[in-house]
């Protein structure tokens, strides 16, 4: 894994090595002779200021491409909220109010159900096969196709890892305990639920606990322990449920004017890509390093881990590739990615199942035990 980072650290400092000498304070013009120009952006984001790796994630773009530009180019980013809400950012970049936003493809699923893909899909790739998929395995130029339809352009900034299955008031053992839950859950994974039984909301992270404590909802998925303590889920609701079946490693994209964009000279696109890219590994990174700590720390004061039964996963993987096939024979755009997509899920889990499940089995399995029975 280690390998394959470094890989794509090195082909990105290729790519970019022309652009951070063209803009060193020794070099200010562009390679095709021209000066290069003081450009002011705006960044909308979908997360509130105390989510500082999500929001971080998005100060990350913003300052490395002010620091390899020299100044030259700044990007001033704005929490939810403050220009636009959290989950109309991809409206704004798509009409031009701001130039680009960091934020979900998933929350935009209305515009195209394909859109689900940039982000996660219920029962489909974790943090390192989505980054293989988008980087080396044709997910990107797919991607980048579909957002062109919004007057969009789209990089990874960011991924959470695996997700939490979510804060609930009361423990769900069976597909029956399902029947007439409210509960704050996007993307098609808010689809899958909604088949069987839950009755689905979709909130911005800043409002979701008043409406869990209030009893406005009775459950709610955010990220995971890190984020979800920041939001102060764990006052809210006592039953703590794993694995986030839909959302196994979501991807969080700088979503990008189309226009704005192309009328950056190349230098700057080839920084914002590069910019992009740090701040995708080091949002991992951050949630890898943090989340084992903040779940501890909420078991310790109250918390109680559950595992979703087999039979809760089962309905749900059935009902996921249900609407996978439906919404294929539906629409020409979804077909393309998802049997792409399919494809490179069926070989990567091949793979996976010989490397990293091998390996988990035998030296990650036997810590389950032991932190479930402190919950």
């Amino acid at each position: 894994m280690k390998r394959r980072i470094l890989l794509s650290y090195a082909a990105t400092a290729t790519a970019t090595t022309a652009a951070l000498a063209a803009c060193s304070p020794t070099n200010t013009t562009s390679t095709t002779g021209g000066a290069l120009p003081n450009v002011r952006w705006k960044m909308a984001t979908s997360w509130p200021t105390s989510l500082k790796t999500l929001y971080g994630a998005a100060q990350r773009v913003a300052q490395r491409v002010n620091e390899m530009t020299d100044g030259r180019f700044t990007i001033q980013v704005f929490a939810a909220g403050e220009i636009v809400p959290g989950l109309q950012v991809l409206d704004a970049v798509q009409q031009g109010t701001i130039e680009c936003g960091h934020s979900a493809s998933y929350y935009y699923i209305g515009k195209n159900p394909a859109l689900a893909f940039g982000t996660a899909v219920p029962f489909g790739l974790n943090a390192q096969q989505q980054n293989a998929w988008l980087y080396k395995g044709g997910g990107l130029d797919l991607m980048h196709k579909l957002y062109s339809d919004f007057n969009t352009i789209a990089f990874p900034a960011g991924n959470s890892g695996v997700q939490m299955g979510g804060w609930f008031k009361k423990e769900v053992n069976t597909v029956n305990d399902l029947q007439g839950l409210k509960m704050r859950i996007p993307g098609l994974g808010g689809e899958v639920l909604s088949r069987l039984g839950v009755n689905v909301q979709v909130l911005p992270g800043g409002e979701i606990f008043l409406a869990l404590e209030r009893g406005a909802i009775d459950a709610a998925e955010w990220v995971g322990p890190f984020d979800d303590e920041k939001l102060g889920l764990n006052k809210a609701a006592q039953f703590y449920y794993y694995p986030g079946w839909w959302e196994p490693g979501s991807s969080f994209d700088l979503q990008i004017n189309l226009d704005a964009w192309n009328k950056l000279p190349k230098e700057y696109q080839e920084i914002i890509k590069a910019a992009a890219v740090e701040a995708n590994m080091e949002c991992l990174s951050t949630y890898d390093s943090e989340n084992p700590i903040a779940l501890k720390r909420m078991i310790e004061g109250g918390t109680q881990l559950k595992a979703f039964s087999p039979e809760i996963m089962t309905a749900a993987q059935q009902q996921a590739f249900e609407i996978y096939d439906e919404n294929a024979s539906q629409d020409a755009t979804f077909k393309t990615i998802y049997e792409q997509w399919k494809t490179f899920r069926e070989n990567i889990y091949q793979w996976s199942a010989v490397s990293e499940l091998a390996y988990g089995n035998f030296t990650i399995a036997p810590a389950l035990q032991s932190i479930t029975e402190k919950s």
